[in-house]
């Protein structure tokens, strides 16, 4: 199928920090660990080896493997598994939230992103497996979040009343979600098939943990994909250690908070530390751990523990202690044995104030992937762009930007005043020069003189463009609905569009041609045409 690129930058849907980040700005580098490029990956492998131990290894293979008794897993996977357990395994890893039917469709890209890298350094180092990880957020409890999707401009939602984890949240209600769903999908291979994996995931699983596994193992098992969920009790204790210091000495907040404030001089900071960047996790509880005068409370509970209480409460179960999005990556972290993570834009925002913190545990920090990103468009789009002399660039431009320039290419008359306001500019160079020979009082005078008539002809320009827009009235409706169809709410497509959308009309072909045009180290925005 045929591709196209344009730089993250060029698109201005990114920010500064993510644009200087991907351009190697020195002044970020003190905030990362290596860059991704694959003859680094060396020195990751090295490091994270000679900080990962064998019985880790053991115990993170076999909670797996218990998570998977449920699961038809593909031998690929299962191998995959399996080889967790040996030194020379190593990780690319990914997460998300359990987004209801994946929500937007980049969740698509995060993991046909970390898939591809996995592949792509297996060919380079041969002597080292790469198993592709998607880490499923089980422990959030922002249900809003997650609680719908959007198609064909409608928003397919799940009401109901939430509290705790949202992985131990149980599928009742998602029924009704089913028949909406359906009615709109219509009939054919393609919607068979989308309605079968939502029945099979949501109404023949119990939790939205296991429905998400199910899910995300029926699109991806087949390459291999491994899929986690962390809130285990062994997997929390391997991490009460980390725990412990956190409780007791504040560690990533301190660490954090230097950090921002040496990314603030330059950069929007993108998530701030708490003094205990921990929460209380039991009976539909996740409530924030809050520290005063040696007594810990829950936060909007009335849970509390002394010093000594919460400690032993941390060794007798440690599952009820879940990191918050500060602590989350380092739990990753502790037990994978991982050399990079990759995720959005905002992610990687705030993974970039957490070096210091790593560093301060003396834990392997990661290297950091930007996800691949793609906007989807179909021949017949392509087609209609072509007629209306529309490039790849101009996709992009925000839709009254577009709009205005387009206009202008397309009338007979020039409805730019630039040489105008220039001359006029001469002019008043010369009114000024005259009032400085003969009275300064009159300086102010000329000033507002010039000022109003270049606000007049800016006034003249914006109408004529507003009469051209008019005259031209079916050109601009034909450029506005072609960017609406591939920019849906004037935002990037895969932040808004679900999966379901594309598979419906593509089938097998959306993910096929993902994973072999997806380049997780090329570091552009794809443009791909199916």
């Amino acid at each position: 199928m045929p591709t196209d690129c344009i730089s993250f930058r060029e698109t201005q849907y990114f920010s500064p920090l993510i644009c200087d980040y991907l351009d190697e700005k020195p002044e970020l580098q003190p905030f990362y660990n290596r860059f991704p490029k694959l003859k680094n990956f060396k020195a990751q492998i090295e490091e994270k080896r000679l900080s990962f131990q064998d019985e880790v290894r053991s115990l993170l293979s076999r909670t797996i493997n218990n998570q998977y008794q449920n699961i038809n897993a593909s031998v690929l996977t299962k191998q995959n598994i399996e080889a967790l357990k040996h030194e020379n395994t190593f990780t690319i890893t990914t997460g998300h939230q359990l987004n209801l039917f994946t929500g937007p469709l980049y969740f698509l890209y995060k993991i046909v992103s970390t898939i591809n890298l996995s592949k792509e350094l297996k060919a380079k180092y041969p002597d080292y497996n790469f198993v592709p990880i998607y880490w499923m957020a089980t422990e959030d409890h922002d249900f809003e979040e997650i609680n719908y999707f959007n198609f064909q401009g409608k928003k397919i939602q799940w009401n109901r009343i939430s509290k705790g984890a949202v992985g131990e949240l149980d599928t009742n209600g998602l029924e009704d979600v089913f028949k909406i769903f359906s009615s709109e999908l219509g009939q054919g291979k393609n919607a068979d098939f989308l309605k079968d994996l939502f029945n099979k995931a949501y109404l023949n699983h119990s939790n939205l943990a296991d429905a998400t596994r199910y899910l995300a193992n029926e699109l991806f098992g087949d390459l291999g994909l491994v899929i986690i969920d962390a809130n285990e009790p062994e997997l929390k204790r391997l991490f009460a250690p980390y725990i412990e210091k956190e409780l007791l000495e504040q560690v990533s907040y301190k660490s954090v908070l230097k950090s921002n404030a040496a990314l603030e001089n330059q950069y929007k900071i993108q998530v701030n530390p708490r003094e205990i960047n921990l929460f209380y996790l039991k009976d539909n509880v996740r409530d924030r751990i809050v520290e005063k005068d040696g007594i810990y409370k829950v936060n909007d509970t009335d849970i509390s523990f002394s010093r000594n209480e919460i400690l032993d409460e941390l060794k007798n179960h440690p599952e009820c202690f879940s990191p918050n999005v500060i602590m989350r990556p380092l739990y990753q972290e502790v037990i994978l044995p991982n050399l990079c993570y990759i995720g959005g834009g905002g992610e990687l925002a705030y993974w970039l104030e957490l070096k210091a913190y790593f560093e301060t545990v003396n834990v392997p920090f990661p290297i950091l992937l930007l996800r691949n990103s793609v906007l989807v468009k179909t021949e017949k789009q392509t087609q209609k762009l072509n007629k209306l002399n529309l490039s790849l660039h101009d996709l992009f431009l925000k839709q009254n930007e577009l709009v205005s320039i387009q206009v202008k290419a397309l009338s007979k008359i020039d409805i730019d005043f630039t040489i105008q306001k220039e001359l006029l500019q001469e002019q008043f160079k010369n009114l000024f020069k005259l009032a400085e020979q003969t009275d300064k009082s009159f300086l102010g005078a000329v000033a507002a003189q010039e000022k109003k008539q270049i606000k007049g002809l800016s006034n003249l320009e914006k109408r004529l463009l507003k009469a051209q827009k008019r005259k031209l009235s079916k050109q601009v409706e034909r450029i506005i609905e072609i960017q609406n169809q591939l920019f849906p709410d004037q935002s990037l497509q895969e932040r808004n569009l679900n999966f379901s959308e594309l598979y419906l009309q593509f089938g097998e072909q959306l993910i096929q041609q993902l994973v072999l045009n997806l380049q997780p180290l090329k570091g552009e925005f794809l443009i791909l045409n199916l």
